[in-house]
């Protein structure tokens, strides 16, 4: 069973003490966009990484027809044997490291100019409430970028230093 103690990262609500920082947008319910514009689901929380003490992903619930459409990408590769992302029943939650979105505070969307939705739609999810251990933070970030060699330490040390964790948070008014 997974301990308190090795819990990486945090519901901003279920800590007290922290908050969204005043300069920045509460995307809590916004919309998120995949790099093609269309809407792949709707930030549910905002987790934090205590350590790192500030906000690194965002939690998204998924949209239905993705993951309808994620099923049928996995029916066509079974034959091929190699499939590592296995989404079962009330499994419609992915994270998106916070680096790798750009907020739109004047439309409230969530804009993730690197990533498209068939990418998504072939993430590993979880559902809402389940623990998430970095095992599946790296794997995400390694599905998202196409790469398996990011960060091969396999500690969670320095992870977080990351581009795709830049707290910076950029915050545009996209006319």
């Amino acid at each position: 069973m997974m301990t308190n103690t090795n819990k990486n990262l945090f519901n901003l609500d279920e800590l007290s003490g922290y908050k969204v920082a005043e300069n920045y947008s509460d995307v809590r319910g916004w919309n998120v966009k995949d790099v093609n514009n269309r809407i792949i689901g709707k930030v549910d929380h905002l987790l934090v990484n205590k350590t790192a003490e500030r906000v690194v992903y965002l939690d998204v619930e998924v949209d239905t027809t993705l993951i309808e459409e994620g099923h049928e990408t996995y029916q066509n590769r079974v034959s091929s044997g190699v499939h590592e992302f296995i989404n079962k029943e009330g499994e419609n939650h992915l994270i998106i490291p916070i680096g790798m979105v750009i907020i739109d505070a004047k439309n409230k969307l969530v804009n993730t100019n690197q990533i498209n939705s068939s990418t998504f739609g072939k993430a590993n999810r979880f559902k809402k409430g389940d623990v998430i251990d970095f095992e599946y933070e790296l794997k995400l970030l390694r599905h998202y970028r196409g790469d398996n060699t990011i960060h091969s330490s396999n500690s969670v040390d320095g992870f977080y230093d990351r581009e795709e964790f830049n707290d910076t948070f950029p915050e545009r008014d996209l006319e």
